[in-house]
């Protein structure tokens, strides 16, 4: 299983070039014995860049955590032994790290006012979808959940990355906010992301302080069925 350098701390957030053995070596995949990047997943999209290695290198385009990690590539791939540089493309995975704090704010200004879930999500560079249920809003309301993020992301907050039991999360998170019933139970450990109060269990990448994030900008509300609304937003 490939260890992933980014799930430690916010500064490991912040890692774009490593070193890693090639464990296994397919066709068009390796498995790294670690990387630095982020496999498909929670509505994040995978990490791209480079593998280099003496006599060669090969484009990554895209990072599953299936069957042990695998890091697709476009070119040779190097044997199992084989020691590799990779490099990550810096600014799509920046961009991302932006949107995915921001995501943690605006769900949880939805949940403390209208006690709605994150029930979809999909992320871009510095903009995002998400989906709330149930929640239905006025174009008033759209205006307060705006201001309300952009005021929360300017007191500038640290974010904090840690590893909680899964009692613990339950009991300080809450059951119903973060989700834990979506988890396998067979789960008893969880990376978290606390951003100000909110505490929620996540394995993306996030930025060290709010202020990074930039200004939230609401661009769309669609209703997406029976009390399912969606929110697009782009950071200005």
């Amino acid at each position: 299983m490939t260890e992933y350098l980014y799930m430690k701390s916010p500064d490991a957030c912040y890692v774009k070039e490593f070193d890693a053995e090639v464990l296994e070596s397919g066709e068009d995949y390796v498995i790294l014995d670690k990387s630095a990047f982020y496999p498909e997943g929670g509505g994040q999209p995978t990490d791209t860049g480079y593998l280099k290695w003496n006599g060669g290198e090969a484009r990554v385009v895209r990072v599953s955590k299936r069957e042990g990690g695998r890091h697709y590539i476009e070119g040779d791939a190097p044997p199992a032994g084989t020691e590799v540089h990779g490099t990550i493309d810096w600014e799509h995975r920046y961009g991302r790290m932006r949107a995915h704090t921001s995501q943690h704010i605006i769900s949880s200004v939805v949940w403390d006012r209208w006690h709605a879930k994150t029930v979809g999500n999909q992320l871009y560079e510095n903009r995002a979808r998400i989906d709330f249920h149930p929640l239905k809003l006025t174009e008033e309301d759209v205006k307060w959940i705006e201001e309300e993020c952009n005021r929360r992301i300017s007191q500038k907050i640290d974010v904090k990355i840690y590893e909680l039991t899964r009692e613990e999360a339950e009991e300080k998170a809450g059951v119903e906010r973060c989700n834990m019933e979506l988890l396998p139970k067979s789960v008893k450990k969880l990376r978290i992301v606390q951003v100000g109060d909110e505490i929620c269990p996540c394995a993306g990448t996030h930025v060290k302080n709010t202020s990074e994030i930039g200004t939230l900008k609401i661009i769309k509300k669609e209703n997406k069925g029976k009390m399912r609304t969606r929110i697009t937003y782009e950071l200005v």
